[in-house]
């Protein structure tokens, strides 16, 4: 096994899928159930370096680094997340299907909320000895669950930094997770389709007319947006499957739905975390407006919290976009450790 003094590269590893059992989890509907909670790591052995904990957002999932990861140009080898310096650990939210198990595909894609999923990954955290972590990172759904942690231990995250997220899903949220809902139930293409609606979530007008430009594709017959769209749709479908998309659509609607302004002024008062919360200016499934709200009430009842912004026309999804800035951002928090 890799030392900090002869680490390993990212790329020499395996980064297997590997599993935990959960058992006897209590859910939001009070009954009980087992989970088989699936993770990967990356970077240094586990308790020989500060540990970082990744949450993916929608369609993500435990493959951060290496060749495949989808973060990997913020997580890996020297990167800013540098895994030839810290132990990366991500765990997929039970049910997206990533290890391609029907039988650990949910049924009833209501049967969690996001404070199941986050006590769930504390329980994982708990079988492999850590019960401290540097950091929590987390974009979008995976932000979310990322607040919801800290929550349920306020003293045990080093550094919170919830990415293009919110801590309480907006009325705006929930009505578009509605939308999602009925066209994953009614559409005779429904992953295609759901898709192809979510993009206009994740991008903005500027980002369209920035990329396309009106362009129309002689070849296909149609405007390059629809070629786009379509593309997009049809690419989740082969790899993301009905059940998942459900369940974790429906997860976002459920992001701090029990937290009151009490918790709110509870939490800020007890907690050691350094939040640093990072937004997209032109955001337009976590709005700009509601994450400034939430840092300026969370900071008047006395939290360490900060507030940055990724500047980007490309609205939510720019944290997958505007690395440059996403990096210089949290620069400061990894390098200086």
């Amino acid at each position: 096994m890799s030392t900090l003094s002869t680490p390993l590269s990212t790329d020499q590893k395996t980064n297997l899928l590997q599993e935990i059992l959960i058992e006897n989890v209590v859910l939001p509907n009070q009954k009980r159930m087992d989970f088989v909670l699936t993770y990967q790591l990356f970077g240094q052995p586990l308790h020989k370096a500060p540990i970082i904990l990744v949450n993916h957002a929608l369609t993500g999932n435990s493959e951060v680094a290496g060749e495949k990861g989808w973060w990997k140009k913020l997580v890996g080898d020297h990167q800013i997340v540098d895994t030839t310096r810290f132990s990366v650990i991500a765990f997929d939210i039970p049910g997206n299907g990533y290890d391609q198990k029907e039988a650990h595909l949910l049924s009833d894609y209501t049967l969690l909320n996001t404070q199941t999923v986050a006590a769930l990954f504390w329980k994982g955290l708990e079988k492999l000895g850590i019960s401290q972590l540097f950091a929590v990172l987390g974009s979008s759904l995976g932000g979310g669950v990322s607040w919801e942690m800290v929550f349920l231990k306020p003293k045990s995250i080093t550094h919170l930094i919830p990415i293009a997220t919110n801590l309480k899903a907006s009325d705006w949220l929930i009505g578009n997770v509605l939308v999602q809902e009925r066209i994953l139930n009614h559409s005779s293409h429904p992953i295609e389709d759901a898709r192809i609606h979510a993009m206009h979530l994740y991008r903005n007008p500027a980002s369209f007319k920035e990329k396309f430009k009106g362009a129309y594709k002689t070849e296909e017959n149609q405007y390059a947006i629809e070629s786009w769209l379509k593309y997009h749709g049809s690419v989740l479908e082969q790899r993301f499957t009905l059940a998942a998309y459900k369940e974790m659509n429906y997860l976002l609607k459920t992001i701090g739905e029990w937290i009151t302004s009490e918790d709110l002024r509870e939490f800020a008062q007890s907690t050691t975390s350094h939040i640093h919360c990072i937004v997209v200016d032109s955001d337009g499934l976590f709005t700009k407006a509601e994450q400034e709200h939430t840092f300026q009430t969370l900071k008047r009842y006395g939290a360490p919290i900060s507030y940055q912004e990724i500047q980007s026309i490309h609205g939510h999804d720019a944290f997958l976009i505007e690395y440059e800035q996403l990096n210089a951002l949290l620069k400061p928090i990894f390098e200086n450790l």
